[in-house]
């Protein structure tokens, strides 16, 4: 009898093949930036001593996350709404110059495949997370979601406070505001939200440290 592995299938590594020829583009289109940063290295300090750890752990975890239990008609649609909602979020925050990357590009398309990648992480971390608190009654869960969604829309009308005469802010803030408040399935929306800010934690501590982008704070 062959045994069938539950967790990776053809559609992981078809996921994982799209992943690194997305890489290998991006290294193509965007050299220049590629090469910049490979001539960082300095031969007289040890190889080890140099790299990016924290972005290697990131791409490995990333990597493996997005492979676990793929379905390609599912996650088609998590790439689209990655891409778009990346686009979209990144053209936000660079046009009212709420962040601003190194390339001074306003966003930067380079970027942009990092959010449907960490959409497909994220969505992986959620359906751990949904195991893990399976037993845990609606009731604490309905609390804690205002409690964490309610104070986090505070934090961003603190954040975007300077920018609230644009439009693209007013609309962003709506967009929030109306994700916020319309899912019926407030405990999946809980755990994404939880998902995500786990992964952006790392992710915003590579970028920040690196001078990748940096924010008007």
């Amino acid at each position: 009898m062959t045994h069938k592995n539950k967790h990776f299938s053809r559609a992981s590594y078809a996921l994982l093949s799209g992943f690194l020829a997305v890489i290998l583009l991006i290294l193509y289109i965007w050299w220049p930036l590629a090469e910049e940063y490979i001539n960082l290295f300095n031969p007289a300090i040890p190889l080890w001593r140099q790299l990016d750890w924290l972005l290697i752990g990131i791409f490995l975890f990333m990597t493996i996350t997005i492979m676990l239990k793929a379905n390609l008609t599912v996650d088609a649609w998590i790439v689209l709404v990655g891409i778009f909602g990346g686009l979209a979020i990144e053209g936000w925050g660079t046009q009212t110059n709420l962040w601003t990357y190194y390339t001074a590009e306003r966003p930067p398309l380079w970027i942009i495949p990092a959010w449907p990648i960490a959409s497909l992480s994220i969505e992986r971390i959620y359906r751990a997370l949904n195991h893990l608190t399976r037993r845990i009654p609606d009731k604490p869960i309905q609390l804690t979601y205002w409690l964490v969604l309610g104070g986090f829309l505070l934090l961003m009308l603190d954040f975007v406070w300077p920018t609230l005469d644009k439009s693209l802010t007013v609309l962003a803030l709506l967009a929030c505001l109306l994700l916020t408040i319309t899912p019926n399935n407030r405990r999946r929306t809980l755990l994404l939200f939880i998902a995500g800010s786990a992964l952006g934690y790392f992710l915003e501590r590579w970028g920040t440290t690196r001078q990748c982008w940096t924010y008007y704070t």
